[in-house]
Order: structure tokens, then sequence, then C-alpha cells
């Protein structure tokens, strides 16, 4: 019997291993077969999914290059991008190590307990063959013979721990695939005939396996049912197979979508646990980022912003669309663990409630427009500040209530929902780039009348949203009970070791008017019987008692300020009960 050929090497291919688990030092060697007589080289400065310029380069160091033993002349360009001059008829091998101890799901982290990594965060792009495939083969760590490889990519060569050669088609799906190693716990699930990988790293010994699995595949399912219909088979998927990268730690919580996985990080209190059925608030949210994540697969990985049809990984790639990408799948998020059987309508109430009010007592509500707030995103959503909540708005949470207010106006008007919606947008963009007039369109056709006012009044402008009466439609009333302290006073602190700090001043509060700043620690309180101690905001209540008025005892850079504070007696916030009829309509 004949060998069989060898393959051909990749026109770019990477060479990876945990050189020094100690010094968090992942090691890289990269290999162009035929690179050009000027060669570019260059590292991210992002990663899609997380909009912000995160200088990836600052942890890449020792970088060479050489042909056929002799170095080759390397020039740095700017802060991530390097120009190599070599022959072109001879492989050109480029050497470098990065620093990894970014314990996210956006970077990479090297320790002796795992390894995780981004392609953007290891992986120099050689210009000019980003559409060529790519190889990535990774090294078993001697040091570490129980540790498995987890990860979407497609597999080239491996042996049974998942070390090897895996491919890529070009560098996006390289970048789109991160990587999982470790002495991690694994399992698998089927949902409409696809095989999924659930990996959890970190977890303690009484994580209830069981349970996070069968969940998951509930929700998947829903999802799958959501996007494809009851009738869903593997064929109609966008994927082949799916992993789910969960890293558990003391405290810590996100995701960022891949087109076959995505990568979470969650506290370990918020896991399930064996012997304990009840569903935690903790663990509720962490089943809701499955959902959001999982639900990206298709919106905003495969259904995108036409900005994002080719990624510019040198440099912000702007969209004014987030509301759409993340706001509605921020809405389906939770509505899918209704759905699926995860929640009762009293728990998605409560998660509605929530998102609500974080909206309303945010006052950048009437100041930036969820659309400039999509824009924005990476000089505000990713690098706020005490004065974030009077400045801008969340494309995550007034997204939702977008997308809840168009859901409900539809129901109220005629059969067709949301649901309608998102799926028709997947047939006429096919699975592609699209854009607001994509939206329109749909909602245009699905309707029978033009939505031009509704989006320019609830995306592209600062009116606060119909939610009242839109609730009302589906049998959800509003009650206005009396807000807490921080809010009446319109007040976001921090309690530590007895230490009580502003963090932020909410614009139009009595805080703001009586002078308090963030930053400010506040001592305590006069009153006309004598003065208190505050460690925490809640003991302000007590000390008040039926009086509306104080004085602040506050430090500011080592200044004692005595600041005349009066409470507002007005101060609301909205708690939704559901009628009779709303079960009936609303959110099945």
């Amino acid at each position: 019997m004949a060998k069989p050929r060898p393959l051909a090497a990749a026109p770019v291919a990477y060479r990876i291993s945990a050189a020094d688990t100690s010094a968090h030092h992942w090691h890289v060697v990269m290999t162009l077969q035929h690179p050009a007589a000027v060669q570019g080289l260059q590292l991210p400065v992002w990663i899609p999914g997380s909009y912000m310029v995160r200088e990836f380069s600052k942890h890449l160091q020792d970088l060479s290059c050489s042909q056929a033993g002799r170095s080759c002349s390397l020039r740095q360009i700017d802060k991530a991008s390097w120009e190599v001059r070599a022959d072109p008829d001879q492989p050109l091998e480029i050497r470098y190590t990065v620093y990894a101890l970014d314990n996210s799901v956006r970077s990479a982290w090297l320790d002796s307990a795992r390894g995780f990594f981004n392609a953007t965060s290891l992986c120099l792009i050689a210009q000019g063959f980003e559409a060529q495939p790519h190889t990535l083969e990774l090294m078993p760590p001697a040091a570490h013979p129980s540790w498995r490889v987890a990860t979407g990519l497609p597999v080239q060569r491996v042996d049974r721990r998942g070390f090897g050669v895996y491919r890529a088609a070009d560098y996006d799906e390289l970048a789109d695939c991160p990587v999982e190693m470790g002495d991690f716990w694994r399992a698998e699930l089927e949902a409409c005939g696809v095989v999924h990988h659930l990996v959890v790293a970190g977890a303690l010994p009484s994580f209830d396996r069981e349970r996070l699995l069968r969940d998951t595949q509930k929700i998947c399912e829903t999802a799958i049912h959501f996007w494809h219909g009851e009738a869903a088979q593997a064929g109609d998927l966008p994927f082949p197979h799916y992993t789910f990268l969960l890293n558990a730690v003391d405290d810590n919580y996100g995701g960022l979508e891949h087109r076959n996985s995505t990568a979470l990080i969650a506290a370990r209190r918020d896991l399930p646990r064996v012997g304990e059925p009840k569903t935690s608030e903790g663990y509720t949210t962490l089943l809701g980022l499955i959902s959001h994540e999982y639900f990206h697969t298709w919106n905003v990985k495969r259904l995108r912003p036409a900005a994002f049809a080719r990624y510019d990984y040198s440099r912000e790639n702007y969209t004014d669309l987030l509301w759409f990408f993340e706001g509605f799948t921020s809405y389906y998020d939770d509505l899918l663990l209704r759905r699926a059987g995860l929640i009762d309508d009293a728990a998605y109430l409560r998660l509605l409630n929530k998102s609500i009010n974080q909206v309303l007592q945010a006052p950048g509500r009437k100041v930036q427009s969820v659309a400039q707030a999509s824009f924005d995103a990476w000089v505000k959503y990713y690098r706020q500040d005490e004065n974030t909540p009077n400045a801008t708005i969340s494309y995550y949470q007034k997204g939702a209530l977008v997308a809840l207010c168009i859901d409900l106006t539809l129901r109220q008007q005629g059969s067709v929902t949301l649901d309608d919606v998102m799926r028709a947008l997947w047939q006429r963009c096919q699975g592609g780039p699209m854009d607001e007039a994509d939206v329109l369109a749909v909602l245009h056709t699905l309707s029978g009348r033009s939505w031009a006012k509704e989006i320019r009044a609830w995306v592209h402008g600062t009116r606060e949203l119909p939610l009242r009466p839109l609730l009302a439609s589906q049998d959800v009333q509003v009650h206005e009970d009396p807000a807490q302290i921080a809010q009446r006073l319109g007040l976001r602190v921090t309690e530590t070791a007895g230490v009580l700090r502003i963090k932020t001043v909410l614009h139009g509060g009595a805080a703001q008017r009586a002078g308090l700043c963030a930053g400010d620690e506040w001592l305590g309180v006069e009153l006309a019987a004598g003065g208190w101690r505050l460690s925490k905001l809640d003991d302000l209540g007590a000390v008040l008692g039926p009086a509306r008025s104080c004085v602040a005892l506050v430090s500011r850079d080592k200044r004692l300020l005595r600041l005349p504070l009066t409470l507002p007696p007005d101060v609301t916030t909205w708690r939704l009960a559901a009628g009779s009829r709303a079960k009936d309509a609303w959110p099945a």
C-alpha cells in the first residue's frame, strides 16, 4: 500500500508553544512559504466583538526574522506593524514571544493551570496573505501532560489530546476561533443533530455538570428553532459543530461571540451545584450569557453590519448598528430562556424590569441616541468613567428596549412579531451583511407600513420610549415604587472596608445640587441632634428617620467639606406586574 502523500505546507503557518508558564510566555514561530520582497507584518489592535483598540502589540517581544538560518532586515513601521526584506523564493521564519496574563475572553492567558488565546493576540498578520490558507500547530507542553486542547478550528492532524495541526481558510477564520488548553472538564450535547462541545475550566468540585449540559442544550435547541423552524436539521445550521469555552473564576463575567464557538467567563459561585435544584440569580445570569453569545452566532457573526463585511484589524471599524446587533440580541437572550422553560413569566418580567430601570435611571439617555452610542462604542462604552451615565446610553440595554417596543407594536397591530422580522432579515440578507435600510424594508413588507418615524425617534432620537402604553397592551402594568436611597440621591457609590466613596453623581439629582463630587469620601452627616458616621449608604435612611435634610460631611483632596443635602420625596422606580391576559400573548 502506498504511503499517503504529505500535505503541502500552508502559505502561512504558526507553531505555538507554552514556552514558560511561570513567566506567562507563549512562543510563536511563524513561517511564510513565499514572502514578498518587502513583507509587511501586523498584529491586530482589536478583536471583533469587543469594540475598543486594545494595543495587543504591547505584549509582543523578541521579534526576529530569518531565512535559511540568516537574519533578515526588520524595521518597525508603527505601534503594531513591521517590514521585513526577504527573498521570495525562500521560506521566511518569524519568531517572537507574547506575554499573556489577561484573564478575560478578549486576549491571552498562560499560567501553570491553564492556557487560552485568541489569534488576534498571538498571530501576526502576513500582509497580502490574509485570504490565503493558514495552519496553526499547537505543541504539547512537556510540563503539563494532562493538558488538552479545545477549539472550533478545523482539524488537520492532531493527537488524542488535541495537540497538533489545525487549519483555517484565511486569517479571519483563524482570528475567529479561540483556543483553550488545560485540564478542563469536557462533554458533548446534541442540538438538532449538531454536536456541541461544552468545556469548563476552573469549576468547583460541587459543579452540577449534568444540569449545565441539559440547560445549555435547551438554549441551543430554542435558538436553532427560532432561526430555522421547529423542523430544523443539521444541514440548516450555518456551522457543522459548536464549542462553548467557559472559564470559571472567583469574580468576573463576560463573553465573546465567534463563528462556531464562544469564550465565556463567569464566577464559580454562579455555576449550578449538585443537590441545589433552585435556580439562583447568578445561574440565571450565566444562562442569559450563554443564550446571548449563542444567538450572536446568527446575529452579528453572519447577519452583520455591512461595515464588518471584511474586518480591518489595524483600526476602529465603525457602525451605528450595535443597537440592533447587541441590543436585539440582549432582548432575545432572556426571552429565549423563557421559551426554553428555564425561567418562568415572573422571572422574565423581573429581568425586563431591571433593564428598564437601568435605562430610566441613566440621565445619558436624554443626551445620546442609541445609534450614536453604537458609533461611539470605541471611545465611550468601553472607556467608562464617572460621567458615563450622564453622557451616554448603553446600546445593549436601550437597544433591547427598542426591540421590545418594535415587538409589542407589531403584536398590537397584527399577527406579525419581531421573530418574523429577524427571520425575514436572515433570508433577505442571506445571512450576510445588512444595514438599517434592510431593517426598514422588512418592517414595511411584513407590517404594510413605514417604520421610518419610529426608527428616527427611538433609534436616532433621545425622547422617552413608549414603554408604558406598549406594556399595557400586553396586560403588563407599571407600578411606581419609592426608589432606594442611592437613586433618590442620584448617586452610585462603592463601600469597601467601612469607607463610603462616591463613584458617580447623576445629573439633575439631589447629590449634584448639594455639590457632592465623584471621588469624595462620605464621612458622615450632621443633624440638629448631632452627627453620625456613615460606612454604608443604606445607613442614611435610618439616621435621617422622617427628616429629609442634613449636612453631608465629605473629604475631598484631604479637605473636609460640609454640604447641605435635601432628599427629594418623589423619586420612584418601576415595578412590572402581569395581568391574567399577559401569558396568553407575550413573551411566549
